[in-house]
């Protein structure tokens, strides 16, 4: 399935794929909201998904379409590169990170490369993840104040628990979402226990 808010793009895509034997567009989306309507029914192996675009973006749909339908790969096709954006891709469980300037072989080998469950990632995205300094991990602290959120405590009762402020608690808890590259307790939650931190 394709997702992209250009119909122009959409098309371009689509003719990439015409005479490809064992690849087969079987949807096309315009929006986050369109995709998850469209995987239901359509049920792709593998979403080319763009990041921007109005409702609901790439990444809300990523992760949507990953909880839904955790058997669907998505991979990436974007015009953007920044960290920021890689990092938010990655944090949702993206299979491959494309750029739209991929020539049309890179784009069925990272279809196929997905479909087989592997990852794919544009030379300058791989460069910037691999000079990347390597985030560091959550302190012990940091690990039993996540364990007490993953266990549904509020802010106030892993106050009173560790015997530290609510302030503090707060603290501990922004610097696990940097650390994690989440912004959400769930979120944090989720990736520490992937991780087996938590």
């Amino acid at each position: 399935m394709i997702v992209d808010d250009h119909p122009v793009v959409r098309d371009g895509l689509r003719g990439m794929f015409d005479h490809v034997a064992d690849i087969e567009v079987v949807a096309e989306a315009s929006d986050g909201f369109e995709a998850l309507a469209l995987a239901r029914s359509a049920r792709p192996h593998v979403v080319l998904m763009d990041l921007r675009m109005p409702g609901l973006d790439g990444v809300g749909a990523i992760q949507r379409l990953r909880a839904g339908h955790p058997e669907i790969k998505v991979v990436v096709l974007t015009t953007y590169d920044t960290d920021a954006d890689v990092a938010r891709a990655m944090a949702a469980g993206v299979a491959g990170y494309l750029l739209k300037d991929a020539p049309r072989e890179e784009l069925h080998r990272a279809v196929r490369t997905a479909a087989a469950g592997g990852a794919v990632l544009a030379p300058s995205v791989a460069s910037a993840l691999m000079s990347r300094p390597a985030a560091p991990e959550p302190s012990p602290r940091e690990l039993e104040v996540l364990r007490l959120v993953a266990r549904g405590s509020a802010n106030k009762e892993i106050a009173r628990t560790l015997l530290i402020s609510e302030t503090t608690v707060k603290t501990h808890l922004k610097h696990v979402f940097a650390k994690l590259g989440v912004e959400s307790r769930a979120a944090a939650v989720v990736v520490a226990m992937e991780r087996g931190l938590i």
